[in-house]
């Protein structure tokens, strides 16, 4: 693929863009196990119910700063009991210059999601594990239809 047709596909690499990754962390983790010791007890050919819910936000930091912040909550249920519930919040800082201001929203809501995914899938499983589960490793997420549903306009609806 020529450089030319990677910079068509990729709003990061516009001529004289610059996007760089500054930090990445946990911003908030909550693990909560309501019904431990007795949840333990359960059958073990009983398959818990998963919920997964990701959402992303972007805050504005600085003349060049931006943070991409990804919530993820899991909730695991074996019948009507709830085993574990997860909530991540793990944040990433951008610098990001030159870019144009059209091609930031996905930049920032797609493409940094995207880098940012893998490392807080991480975060959860060890998590889950530690809280005595079996580690949830999540599917890979469509950040693109997540923007797309999100940023949908009026009165359009979806295919």
């Amino acid at each position: 693929m020529s450089e030319e047709d990677l910079s068509a596909t990729n709003p990061a690499t516009e001529e004289n863009g610059e996007v760089v990754l500054l930090t990445q962390y946990v911003k908030d983790l909550s693990f909560e196990s309501p019904n431990a010791p007795s949840i333990f007890q359960v059958k073990e050919d009983q398959k818990p119910q998963i919920n997964v819910n990701v959402s992303v936000r972007v805050n504005h930091v600085g003349p060049e700063g931006y943070e991409t912040v990804m919530t993820i909550n899991v909730e695991a249920k074996s019948g009507d009991t709830l085993a574990f519930l997860v909530e991540l919040e793990y944040g990433t800082l951008w610098g990001i210059r030159g870019v144009p201001e059209e091609h930031l929203p996905p930049l920032l809501l797609v493409e940094c999601p995207r880098l940012m995914f893998p490392f807080a899938r991480r975060v959860l499983a060890d998590t889950i594990r530690d809280g005595g589960f079996p580690p949830v490793l999540l599917e890979p997420v469509d950040f693109a239809a997540l923007y797309r549903a999100q940023h949908r306009p009026e009165g359009v609806k979806p295919n």
